[in-house]
């Protein structure tokens, strides 16, 4: 297979596009009935790779996973499960989505945190590894920069976390690193920030009661789920008091993923780490600004002390994904972002017959 360096693919004869679509491994995705996951289980399928998803469904949702995908019920710590999985699913690489991602929660219950983002993923790479599954995809996070003293921040950026939430996924990728340089293993993290929106063909989006997603509560406000929406923090050092943050497309990170898998596949011998974001940053204020244009309604604010664990503003340098992968974002508008969140907040009204 010709082999992908930095975004530059040559073109490939028929014969050689033949044998990449055959060499499409089946691919474990774990959470994939959750919000992001279920987005990559979408963005897989659509490319043509075998599927396959773990799930305890303890935050994620059956629905969320189309029928003709495998599923299996049950916890990534289980490691004689995911030892069958992969062998009956003869999977190649694995996606890990599984996890809790709340920071002010992390905050409360850092245990909580360390066992279910750390403790299970090293479970999850020990069966991997065990199983010689050969490419590992990783959801980490901005939130291991923590406060950085430059913006936007990039790759090498020092990772300094200040929640538990960020601590958590920082030590798993270090495990992924330790592990890779020890067996026959390749892997690519990719630091998430703040990511929103849904699927733009109402497939899937989030779905999660009681979410913390500015963006997913503050189209509930606007559609009458909720009273109003909080503002935690109007001190922050940002133009308008408020929290800054990058928000990324759903369906843009599914995509980074499949890419990141083709990367992967086609180089072996290297990982990867990269930022996913747009690199362009909207305040609290400027994204409920957002959604009463897109609803042509005015929400309900009310200021509320900072949550704890969060910076003034975190925003990407999405340059090195953009030279490594052939990263083409379809939906970097704000406006785009909170109307196809508010589509699927309205498709949730109508499956539990609250139109």
């Amino acid at each position: 297979m010709p082999s992908r360096q930095f975004g530059v693919m040559a073109a490939l004869p028929i014969n050689a596009n033949r044998r990449r679509m055959e060499d499409k491994c089946p691919v474990l995705v774990t959470g994939g009935a959750g919000y992001i996951g279920s987005h990559a289980v979408l963005a897989l399928r659509d490319a043509g790779w075998p599927v396959a998803v773990i799930d305890n469904l303890v935050t994620g949702f059956r629905f969320a996973v189309p029928e003709d995908i495998a599923f299996y019920e049950g916890d990534i710590a289980d490691q004689a499960l995911l030892t069958r999985i992969i062998a009956e699913q003869k999977i190649g690489a694995v996606m890990h989505f599984a996890g809790s991602v709340v920071v002010p929660e992390s905050v409360e219950n850092p245990l909580e945190y360390y066992h279910n983002n750390t403790a299970k993923s090293r479970d999850l790479i020990e069966a991997v590894v065990k199983a010689g599954v050969r490419h590992m995809i990783f959801s980490s996070t901005a939130a291991t920069y923590g406060t950085p003293d430059v913006s936007p921040v990039s790759e090498d950026t020092p990772r300094h976390p200040i929640n538990p939430y960020g601590w958590s996924k920082l030590m798993t990728e270090q495990m992924l690193a330790d592990t890779a340089a020890a067996h026959d293993l390749n892997y690519c993290t990719l630091r998430y920030f703040n990511v929103a929106g849904s699927d733009p063909q109402g497939r899937s989006g989030q779905s999660t009661a009681g979410a913390t997603h500015l963006i997913k509560v503050a189209v509930e406000a606007a559609l009458g789920k909720r009273d109003s929406v909080g503002i935690f923090g109007t001190d922050y050092d940002t133009p308008d008091g408020t929290g800054v943050r990058d928000y990324i497309h759903v369906s843009d990170l599914a995509a980074a993923h499949v890419l990141a898998l083709e990367a992967l596949i086609a180089q072996p011998d290297r990982s990867l780490t990269m930022n996913c974001g747009y690199g362009r940053g909207f305040s609290v204020m400027e994204v409920l600004d957002a959604v009463d244009r897109v609803t042509n309604r005015k929400i309900t604010r009310v200021k509320a002390p900072r949550r704890a664990g969060d910076p003034d503003s975190l925003i990407s340098d999405p340059s090195r994904i953009k030279t490594t992968l052939p990263w083409q974002p379809q939906h970097a508008d704000l406006d785009a972002i909170v109307a196809h969140a508010l589509a699927w907040e309205r498709k949730l009204g109508e499956m539990s017959g609250n139109t």
